[in-house]
């Protein structure tokens, strides 16, 4: 699908506008937090009354000297960046313990310093995710599957039809989901990615303390990682790809900081392991999936075009079962229902048993640890053998599945006459 130049529109609603809606009059201070340009300040400043912008070095130095200054002015108070200043935590801590009524401050920030005295904000300063766009709110189609609905675990109808391609689809992991990029042209949104990753190797990092003396050297890390989306790769192997035509591998003792810079910026998303308390479970493994923020930063840290895409061709320096595209498709998938799980207070995991004799992609899991099962799969339909891991788990652990669902490339969403939901990626929403 070729993409136009699309104008810049006027505030839509994200998912997350819902959970502030909630949240925001009834807590005294909320901390929304995401990776740069995921336009968490633009949501903030629709609630806000008064703004003071840490990223700004003449107010960073007035507040410095002054850091009561941040709890002056009309509610809410959106303290931009904050981490650039990270005693403002504490000043917000204060002042909510003199005065913890609601809807006094919004703290928005694209990093979380290692310094950062966050364990001092327990109980009086919450932490809200903010991802990039989900289809929906791209726009890409209406939404007919509540992933809320499937949470309740009364197996509702399910039915729909999209007119959205694989060629869309495609076209949509490389528009990115930030809000600032995806409304241009292909060649600038490539170009506007570049920066974007330019910017967190040359400034983000060391402004967070980061020590980059080579930044050649976690360029080459981030591309391994990136051709590592949707695997369990043990970190031996991103280093070993990341030596590719070099004489070393990076150092660990070079990369774990990287790791952990980058997640402390959000721009890895890590998507832990399921760890149910079932007997009927056994042998699992406990390692992360790897994902990057947007897939979009995965694709262009890789060199790979959608024609390359569609064509099946894609980094072979991490080993992989199926395309880069179904891999950096599945990231779009778990993008998307990680936003929409936060919504209805769940938790989103991969379940792998030891040797992958059994995996599924996606458990979303409610409270009481009754779970909904997501496979992905890169196909217009879903077979039996599509669906086995998935009969394999209900076999399991019974009444605490409470669905299953597998979401497909294809045209139409219905119920498998075994009761699995088939979904096509455009149709799910919160």
């Amino acid at each position: 699908m070729a993409r136009r130049l699309e104008p810049f529109r006027e505030y839509e609603r994200r998912v997350v506008d819902a959970e502030l809606d909630e949240l925001v009059p009834a807590l005294p201070a909320l901390s929304l937090e995401g990776p740069g340009g995921v336009g968490n300040t633009s949501t903030a400043r629709r609630r806000s009354g008064a703004v003071v912008c840490l990223d700004d070095p003449g107010v960073l130095e007035v507040i410095t000297a002054q850091p009561d200054r941040l709890a002056i002015g009309t509610p809410s108070i959106v303290i931009n960046e904050w981490q650039r200043y990270p005693p403002s935590w504490d000043v917000v801590r204060s002042a909510v313990d003199e005065n913890p009524i609601g809807d006094r401050f919004i703290l928005t920030g694209s990093a979380s310093p290692a310094a950062a005295p966050t364990h001092t904000g327990a109980g009086r300063v919450v932490t809200l995710r903010m991802r990039p766009l989900t289809l929906p709110e791209r726009g890409v189609d209406t939404p007919v599957v509540s992933i809320a609905a499937l949470l309740v675990g009364d197996r509702p109808d399910i039915e729909g039809a999209t007119t959205v391609t694989l060629e869309d689809y495609t076209a949509e992991i490389l528009a990115s989901g930030f809000p600032g990029i995806r409304h241009s042209t292909a060649r600038a949104q490539r170009a506007a990615l570049d920066g974007y990753l330019d910017r967190i190797v040359d400034a983000d990092l060391p402004e967070l303390g980061a020590k980059v003396r080579r930044p050649q050297t976690l360029r080459r890390w981030l591309q391994a990682y990136a051709a590592a989306t949707a695997t369990t790769a043990s970190y031996e192997k991103i280093r070993d790809a990341a030596a590719a035509g070099e004489t070393t591998r990076p150092a660990k003792t070079t990369t774990i900081p990287y790791r952990d810079a980058l997640e402390r910026l959000w721009i890895l998303d890590p998507l832990p392991a399921w760890a149910p308390t079932t007997d009927h479970l056994a042998r699992l493994t406990f390692v992360p999936e790897h994902h990057l923020a947007d897939p979009a930063l995965a694709v262009r840290l890789t060199g790979v075009d959608a024609g390359a895409l569609l064509r099946g061709e894609g980094p072979t320096t991490i080993p992989r079962h199926g395309t880069f595209l179904g891999a950096v498709f599945e990231s779009l998938v778990t993008l998307s229902v990680r936003v929409f799980a936060q919504a209805a207070e769940a938790r989103v995991s991969h379940f792998r048993t030891k040797g992958a004799e059994r995996e599924v992609d996606l458990t979303i899991e409610r409270g009481d640890r009754r779970t909904v099962a997501v496979e992905v799969k890169l196909a217009a339909a879903a077979g039996d053998g599509d669906v086995r891991h998935l009969v394999w788990l209900a076999d399991r652990i019974g009444a605490d599945l409470l669905d299953a669902t597998v979401v497909t490339t294809g045209r139409y969403a219905y119920r498998r006459p075994d009761g699995i939901a088939v979904v096509p990626r455009a149709l799910p929403g919160a």
